[in-house]
């Protein structure tokens, strides 16, 4: 439905300032940004390296990519790149040999694809002259740890997703700070932190309008064994975040389904939206064991996470659409997919309006 939206309280440079400050202590650990000043030739990628403790998996170096364009429009991309949190998962081996990604080796933007929102040159691309940050995920914790965690003698982990994640976002704030409109988007694994990155995306830049828009985790559950075991446990993500992310909730409360709860309470301004396919056997491999239907029913899933998130007071906007495909965001599929006469392009372009649409749910979605 469509929501009413009061304009934000401009904030003076000082409150903003000790904003972000607060905003900062959410990490144990953070990373140094060393290009403050830097020059961006326009809608060019351009790979930022923060040092400090920001990290891959396997301790090798982390960057995020800029591509500069309209300064007060911005895109922050969550990337997709699988989970761990065993010795076989977590492994080390080839980049085929893994279901993760634990290095980033030479991956950018510009060399993983140019179709889906990164075509900038789509007619009906929804975010064409925006600014990019493009954040992929190499710490196979879907942009959420900051623990180091031993699986083995031989194998150390380093879970320094959020860690990373936040470099970019005082990247965002520096760089853009006169942003008025940053659309967080996160594709597969990197939608599962889509809605707490658009909280610190809010606390960070107080005056813009923030819209979430996760894709394919729909079905992640909220289970106390998967969020105190892995979320807790194996990731240090509970303890890294900032105090409204957890509050109220102790660890094995604290699943994916409530990150969207935890955003909407914390700042009711933020536009919160989810795209799945209803039977995408990719999207939550991982975590089928602990899932509440037996054999897993993805959309079973989907559709009950989506009701007890509504049920808290807080709104979601979701387009469901039939199969069992993958991808989306990545992909010129984006701009063909169409579901009871509302194709998925229109609905993203209205979706980031003032007057968010309503669901679109397939009716026959085998």
């Amino acid at each position: 439905m469509p929501v009413m939206r009061t304009p934000r309280k401009r904030t003076t440079g000082a409150a903003a300032a000790a904003l972000i400050a607060v905003a900062l202590l959410g990490a144990a650990l953070v990373c140094v940004l060393g290009d403050r000043g830097t020059e961006w030739a326009a809608a060019d990628w351009k790979k930022v390296e923060p040092g400090g403790d920001c990290r891959c998996a396997d301790g090798s170096e982390f960057a995020f990519w800029d591509r500069r364009a309209d300064p007060e429009k911005v895109v922050l991309f969550l990337n997709g790149g699988g989970v761990c949190w065993s010795v076989t998962t977590c492994a080390f081996g080839a980049p085929d040999d893994t279901s993760y990604d634990w290095n980033l080796r030479d991956e950018g933007p510009d060399n993983i694809t140019t179709e889906g929102i990164l075509d900038f040159t789509a007619s009906d691309n929804p975010f064409t002259g925006y600014s990019y940050l493009f954040v992929t995920s190499c710490t196979g914790d879907a942009h959420l740890g900051n623990a180091a965690h031993e699986y083995g003698p031989d194998l150390t982990v380093q879970h320094r997703g959020y860690v990373n994640g936040t470099a970019a976002l005082d990247h965002l704030a520096q760089q853009y700070p006169d942003a008025d409109e940053v659309v967080v988007v996160g594709k597969t694994a990197g939608s599962v932190a889509a809605p707490l990155y658009g909280g610190l995306v809010a606390d960070r830049l107080p005056d813009a309008k923030v819209t979430v828009l996760g894709g394919q985790s729909g079905a992640w559950p909220d289970h106390p064994g998967f969020n105190s075991g892995i979320l807790d446990a194996k990731w240090g993500a509970y303890d890294a975040m900032p105090d409204w992310a957890v509050d109220g909730l102790d660890a094995g409360r604290w699943g994916p389904p409530r990150f969207w709860t935890q955003a909407a309470r914390h700042d009711p301004d933020l536009v919160l939206a989810r795209f799945d396919f209803a039977y995408d056997p990719h999207a939550a491999v991982e975590v089928t064991e602990w899932m509440t239907t037996d054999p897993p029913d993805l959309l079973a899933e989907i559709d009950a996470n989506e009701s007890a998130i509504e049920k808290t007071g807080a709104t979601l906007h979701s387009y469901t659409a039939p199969g069992d495909d993958h991808g989306i965001f990545e992909w010129a599929k984006f701009y063909e997919i169409e579901v009871d006469g509302v194709r998925l392009s229109d609905w993203v372009s209205e979706l980031v309006t003032d007057e968010p649409p309503g669901d679109v749910h397939c009716d026959k979605c085998d």
